[in-house]
């Protein structure tokens, strides 16, 4: 694991999912850690068809231009960066 995940902030959820990870932890006899972690891995696994077909999209997107590097990362068209400016040759 790298140093920068070793010391990540630490994740702020309502009191709500609060409770009810502290229930977890407490009637699974795991640590409140060990249940967001475990739920996270369980989400992302779920979703990875959904995330896997997002970076593909964002991928087809770019096409080596400054302009298409700058869209993906902003989520501003093409046409809208014009309008800012756009980009000098």
């Amino acid at each position: 694991m790298s140093a920068a995940l070793k010391h990540a902030p630490n994740v702020k959820v309502n009191e709500e999912t609060s409770q009810l990870i502290s229930d977890a932890a407490h009637h699974l006899g795991k640590t409140r850690k060990d249940v967001v972690e475990e739920a996270v891995r369980e989400y992302l696994h779920a979703h990875m068809p959904e995330i896997h077909a997002s970076i593909h999209q964002l991928l087809q997107q770019l096409d080596g231009t400054r302009s298409a590097a700058v869209s993906v990362m902003t989520g501003l068209s093409k046409e809208e960066l014009e309008e800012l400016g756009g980009f000098a040759s």
